[in-house]
């Protein structure tokens, strides 16, 4: 099911996308003192690479396996079965280099938080599906890298409404990107069935859900992650 490291590659937006970014500009958004410091939190985890010798990060990939296959022990941190969780080799650690620690947290918060959505998603229960699917772990990793570029999360300040949408629900939710993660995921599942989309598609059913994904946090009234209408697909 899973393809050369090259197609892992070519799935991130290296350089963003430009038609998102120079609409609906903000030109002056004063943060709250708890927005600032919200923020600040989620740019340092940003920052922490995975270390595939620090003993908190192998806690959290058995963690992550635990909470995917429950019934099945995992035979080491380099084991061939993680490609039955969609990761592009034996060692998932290689496939972080991409997104570093924080896309492990975020698979990790999905398969806690909403365990029947994830298990959905991850065995592929719903749907007519392509005889190639995308490969789920490696499909989240990119879902994390989108969303940051989106949020333009190394900015100081949001640059357009979607960004002060996103600060206002953080302040509301300190979760608010790990559950807006969730969404994305479900979202872009969605959209892959949507678009009866095979392997070589992704890229494109990722866009498709970066689109979507901006629309509803573009809406005026959005405050909090519940007022996202995709925020119910975690419940269907």
């Amino acid at each position: 099911m899973v393809k050369p490291r090259t197609w892992f590659g070519g799935l991130f937006y290296r350089n963003g996308n430009k038609r998102f970014d120079n609409y609906d500009k903000i030109t002056e958004y004063m943060l709250t003192p708890l927005q600032e410091r919200r923020l600040q939190r989620l740019k340092q985890r940003l920052n922490v690479p995975f270390e595939e010798t620090r003993p908190d990060h192998q806690d959290a990939l058995k963690a992550l396996w635990d909470a995917s296959f429950p019934e099945i022990n995992l035979t080491g941190l380099v084991s061939e079965q993680w490609k039955d969780m969609g990761w592009q080799g034996a060692n998932p650690s290689t496939d972080f280099r991409g997104c570093g620690f924080i896309s492990l947290e975020n698979l990790l918060f999905f398969a806690r938080t909403y365990p029947a959505s994830f298990q959905r998603i991850l065995f592929k229960q719903e749907g007519i599906r392509a005889a190639w699917e995308y490969p789920f772990a490696v499909a989240g990793i990119n879902i994390t890298f989108m969303l940051i570029q989106m949020l333009d999360l190394y900015s100081e300040k949001p640059r357009n409404l979607r960004g002060v949408n996103f600060i206002r629900i953080l302040s509301e939710d300190e979760t608010a990107f790990d559950v807006l993660y969730c969404i994305a995921f479900q979202m872009m599942d969605a959209q892959w069935l949507a678009m009866r989309a095979s392997y070589l598609q992704f890229k494109d059913v990722l866009q498709a859900t970066r689109i979507q994904l901006e629309r509803e946090l573009g809406l005026e009234d959005v405050h909090r992650i519940h007022d996202l209408p995709a925020y119910n697909l975690l419940y269907k």
